[in-house]
Parts: C-alpha cells; structure tokens; sequence
C-alpha cells in the first residue's frame, strides 16, 4: 500500500530534513508534495539523492486525496491550515506547538507511548513534541520502567538550527564577522544577545514565573507523554553549536538503580546508543550526532547527593530525531496499524 504524502514547510530546515527522512526511510509514497508559502512556492526541494519536487503554494493547495500531512510552517499558520486539512480527510502530524498541550490530540514520541496515535482519530491532529523533550522522554522512559522517576533536573545546551535557518545565518555571519572586527550587533536579528562565542540563557518568550515558555514546554510535555506526576524543572540554552541538542540530565527515583541497571537498560532500548567510557572521547557531543537518528546518552553516573539519583548526557540531532524522524517515526506507526483499511 501507498499514501499521498503533503510536507507542509517543506523549505524551511525541518521540512527538508521531512523529505530526506521520508527518502531514506522508503516510505511508502505514492505521490509526495511539497508545500509552502506564496515567497518560496514555484520552486523546487530535493526528495532524496535523485528526485526533485516543485514547491505548492499553501494557499490555495487542494488536500483532498492527501492522506498524511507532515507539518512543520510555525505555529500560527498551522492554527489556520491543520484542522481543514483534517477536515478534507488527511491526517496531520504537526510539529509546531500550536497543538501540543491540546487534550484531544495526542503528544508522540514512538519509543515512549506509541498507543497515543490511537486518539487522531478525536480531530485528525497528531502533533510532533518540542524537539528537547523528545530526546529526553526517549532516555527517560526505559528508566521510568525500572524504577519511577520522581523529578527531573534538566539543563539544555540547544543549537541555532532550533530557530531556524535565519538564526544559522547569523551564527555563520557573526562568527565570520567577528575575525575580520565587524561588530557583532552588525549580524544581530533573531538572537537576544551575540550567539557567535557566546550562550544566551533564553529560548522562546518569557513567562510570569520567570521561566521560558521553552522550559515551560519540556515540564508540560514530559508530563503528557510519559507521566503527569513527574516533577521538571528546566534550563534552556542556546550555544553557537548549528546542529545538535545536548542535555545534562539529573533524576531523582522513586526506588534504587545503579548505574549498571540504567545502562543496559537504556542499551536495550529502541532509539538510543549508549557510548560511556570513563575516558578521554567516551562520550557523545552534538557534533557527532549531525546525520544520526539516534538518540545518543553518556556520562552516567551516581548523584550523591539525593537517596536514589542519576546523571545523564543526552545529544540527538534535533532536525532529525527531534523534529523530522520523529515525525516520519509516526507517520509509519500509523500506516502500520490505523490507516490500512483506508488506503
């Protein structure tokens, strides 16, 4: 069987990543479109190492006959475009925020709770989480197994390609910049601060309680997908790294695990690669995970300061696993076991 697949923000870098992912993966395409804004339609994206897809135009692109929508456009325009899809009989995968925290549309992360998925079937919205939480939940859930996790301490190092390819840009531009003495401020559009040589303590727009809605979303997240009585208090970064997330990650347990326990069970578990060695390269960084669909967790080790806790080191691509491949990870489970009948 074979389905009409639409990308929606396909030229931005989430949407590109959706398209080499779908590629790399076979997944069964029957016809694939690619679409976007009226400034980027009429032109062209690639669609794995040899195909090339004219751009659609979202305005007045015709859903009917698609059967999944892979989403990534922003927030407000899939607030606007996702519910007539739904309507016109597609599915939608979304991986803006807009319907995250929505209690009829399921929050996804394949490793963690694929029986989600079940609920499209509520508004035909399944959406994509937050790209820090997805690499978490993924080391978090084969150690919420053994031994309940209690609370989550969470410091997040997030690279520029988050932002999009603007604030890429302007790394690039500062970076270079700064070793020919132009000025910082000179590239300065879509970061608070300098991002070039530099990290900048906020990521997305403040909120009353002095956190950021980007730390809000990993708290509230977490709880939606893996357990609502799971206490998260984070701190979101950006670092002048292009691609990669990386996060130090302290839990606290309900009962004792030791760090052979987490280890095997977190080698065991589908989605991770555990690389850690006490020594000298034993680890993973950002730099390493570029490409790769694995998430990857080093550096674990005992917390000595509570009765029952852990350190962790989790990095993952954040276009790939924390956007597109997660995507494409539920379009498959849904092909898999809700939309054979209709296909």
């Amino acid at each position: 069987m074979a389905y009409r697949v639409a990308v929606v923000g396909a030229t931005g870098n989430v949407g590109r990543e959706i398209l080499q992912t779908l590629a790399d993966r076979d997944f069964p395409v029957a016809e694939v479109f690619a679409v976007a804004s009226a400034r980027t339609a009429g032109g062209e994206v690639s669609f794995g190492d040899e195909a090339t897809l004219k751009v659609r135009n979202l305005a007045d692109f015709d859903f009917r006959g698609i059967d999944i929508v892979l989403s990534s456009p922003g927030a407000s325009v899939s607030a606007a475009f996702a519910p007539k899809a739904a309507a016109a009989g597609a599915v939608v995968i979304d991986n803006t925020s807009r319907f995250r925290m929505e209690p009829d549309v399921p929050l996804v992360v394949p490793e963690v709770n694929p029986g989600a998925i079940a609920g499209y079937t509520k508004r035909g919205i399944i959406a994509n989480p937050n790209c820090s939480t997805i690499q978490m939940v993924v080391a978090l859930k084969p150690l919420h197994d053994l031994a309940r996790i209690k609370r989550v301490v969470v410091s997040t190092y997030q690279s520029v390609s988050g932002a999009g390819k603007e604030a890429m840009d302007e790394l690039f531009n500062q970076t270079r910049g700064i070793y020919v003495n132009e000025p910082a401020h000179q590239h300065r559009h879509k970061f608070t601060k300098q991002i070039a040589f530099n990290v900048i303590p906020h990521i997305d727009m403040f909120m009353d309680d002095g956190a950021t809605k980007e730390e809000w979303k990993m708290a509230a997240e977490t709880c939606k997908i893996l357990d609502p009585s799971i206490r998260v208090t984070a701190t979101c970064v950006r670092v002048p790294v292009f691609v990669g997330h990386a996060e130090a990650v302290n839990v606290e347990f309900e009962s004792p695990l030791s760090e052979d326990q987490a280890r095997e069970a977190l080698k065991a578990a589908p989605g991770i690669v555990v690389v850690d060695h006490r020594a000298d390269e034993g680890y993973v960084s950002p730099v390493e995970s570029t490409g790769e669909d694995a998430v990857y967790v080093s550096r674990i080790r005992k917390d000595p300061t509570i009765a029952n806790g852990l350190n962790l080191w989790v990095v993952a691509d954040n276009l790939r696993k924390g956007a597109a491949l997660n995507a494409v990870q539920i379009a498959e489970e849904l092909v898999r076991s809700y939309l054979r009948a209709a296909a």
